[in-house]
This record gives structure tokens, sequence and C-alpha cells, in this order.
């Protein structure tokens, strides 16, 4: 049999036809995988992740059981102000063991508790976060000097939360990330303040 040079030429862009076609596929395939990689490996790792409030520290803010979404960049490139809600890790990041509290002293800065009133650099802090008075000032009845890479944190639920008062300022190392967004439930979905 003997085939004509138009034949030949189909023949042979039937078969370029299938090999890009399998290409494709093969390049789909990849770039899925990909993408499957870095959300489930790199995006919780750097950039965010979902975490679930377990007690009642940081009501009413945040309640037992919400989840919500915390961004891991801001820890890196030192964007944490007074008052963010943070992720930490109260005794290093080898235990597995996260605390979320909000921000209430930053590097530097002084600290005292004096009845319920929170002192920074020697002046009142006025903030109304707090869900009850303070009644225990903790190791904060002293004055406490914050180093460069230190924070005083507190839970919004003064009177049962375990913070800087007990375990003392938090590193900046140990701190995982700013808390953005309440994602759970559904009818408190939005940014966290």
């Amino acid at each position: 049999m003997v085939l004509k040079e138009d034949q030949m030429d189909v023949e042979q862009t039937d078969e370029e036809i299938k090999r890009k076609k399998i290409r494709g596929i093969v390049m789909e395939a990849i770039i899925y995988v990909a993408i499957l990689f870095i959300c489930i490996f790199i995006v919780p790792k750097y950039i965010m992740q979902r975490t679930i409030v377990d007690g009642p520290s940081m009501e009413n803010t945040l309640h037992n059981g919400e989840n919500v979404l915390v961004g891991k960049i801001s820890p890196r490139i030192g964007n944490l102000d007074r008052f963010n809600i943070i992720v930490f890790y109260p005794y290093g990041r080898d235990i597995n063991e996260y605390y979320v509290k909000r921000i209430i002293g930053m590097p530097g800065e002084t600290i005292q508790i004096v009845g319920s009133d929170i002192y920074i650099n020697g002046e009142i802090l006025k903030e109304d976060y707090g869900k009850d008075p303070i009644t225990k000032a903790g190791i904060a009845a002293e004055p406490i000097i914050l180093a460069e890479d230190e924070y005083f944190v507190m839970g919004d639920n003064r009177e049962i939360s375990e913070d800087s008062r007990s375990i003392g300022p938090v590193l900046k190392e140990n701190i995982s990330g700013k808390v953005i967004l309440r994602i759970w439930p559904l009818n408190k979905f939005g940014l966290v303040d």
C-alpha cells in the first residue's frame, strides 16, 4: 500500500495533535498539583491559617468554638499594633499549645496594673476591651519593662484569662499571627476588632 503525501501529512498532523493534547493534559495536571501543594502546605504555614478559639478568655470579642483566620505575615514584617488580637505559643513553638489574646503593651514600654487601671509608661491606658474590671494584676503589680522583642498581652475576659499577668511577656518569635477575620459562626462573619 502506497500512501500519498497528503495522507502522510494528515497522519503526522493527527499524531502531533494527540501529542499536544497529552502534553496539555499533563501540564494542566502539574499546575493543579502545584496549586494544591501551595494551598495545603505553603499557605497555612506561611500566609494564613484557620484557628479555633478554645475557652472564654477572649469574651465578649471572641467566643469558645469560633473559627478565625490568622494572618501570619504581620509578625514577620513587624506590623503589630496595640489592641491587635494575636495567636502565640506561650511556652515556645516546640510545645503545641497556643493562646489567643490582645496586645496591650508594645516593645520597649513599661507596663503596670494598679487597681483596675493599666499604665503604659506611667499613663493610664484608655481602652474598653475588658469584659470586667481587672481585679488581679499578677506580675504587673510591679512595673514590667518590655524588651525590644516582647509584648504584654491580655484576654478581654480579664477575670479568667491566663495571659502576660501570669505567663509573662510574649516574645515576638513565639507570635504565630494576627487574627483578621471571624469565619464561623456565619452570622458573626467579619473582621475582628
